[in-house]
């Protein structure tokens, strides 16, 4: 065998797995809770997967892969976030979490904590992150409702990532599901539309 036949055999071998890991670069991870899981509704519907349909409409060469869990706190995303890390190896993540700490009325300092601890874990795997913050009912009251609503802007000030600062922002009163908590079918579009115009810095 020549040397150029060898070196052309060894360059064959090896692009499999260069064009792998390219496209293991180009991945979204949406790792968040109901809101982003889809609750109540088709896959079809959600944010995510509008979102996907979007991009590709765009000629944007991302995969979003939706790792969200209906009923997922802060503290299980901190447990999940290093394996999907290392499974997914996304370049951009969306962190939409800390919805339902707030709604059990969880310690802002241990939420805050948490995501911390996430944001620093995608920071070491080198992905880029967009960070969804939430608002909570007024019956709340306003000294939890505040020191809630800041953990967002100050974590994403802290470790300098893009913000969404309201991922429901716009979503009008009736179109949400009876439940009052979740978006239904037709406020998804508006959902995803929020987060892409946070999102698109990060894409370029």
């Amino acid at each position: 065998m020549t040397t150029f036949a060898f070196i052309l055999l060894i360059a064959l071998l090896w692009l499999p797995v260069t064009v792998q890991a390219a496209a293991a670069a180009k991945n979204i991870l949406v790792f968040g809770d109901s809101l982003s899981a889809g609750y109540g509704l088709k896959t079809t519907e959600s944010w995510p997967y509008l979102l996907q349909q979007e991009l590709d409409r765009s000629r944007i060469n991302f995969k979003v892969l939706n790792a969200s869990i209906s009923g997922e706190t802060s503290l299980g995303g901190r447990q999940r976030i290093a394996r999907l890390l290392e499974q997914y190896r996304p370049a951009i993540v969306i962190v939409e979490l800390g919805a339902n700490d707030g709604l059990r009325g969880f310690s802002t300092a241990d939420i805050e904590d948490n995501l911390n601890e996430i944001l620093l874990q995608i920071n070491q795997a080198r992905a880029k992150t967009l960070l969804v913050g939430m608002k909570l009912p007024p019956n709340y009251g306003e000294p939890y409702i505040t020191q809630f609503q800041s953990v967002f802007p100050r974590l994403a000030a802290k470790h300098r990532v893009s913000l969404l600062p309201y991922l429901l922002e716009g979503v009008s009163a009736d179109q949400f599901q009876p439940d009052n908590l979740h978006p239904a079918a037709a406020s998804q579009p508006h959902i995803m539309n929020n987060v892409l115009q946070a999102l698109k810095p990060l894409l370029r």
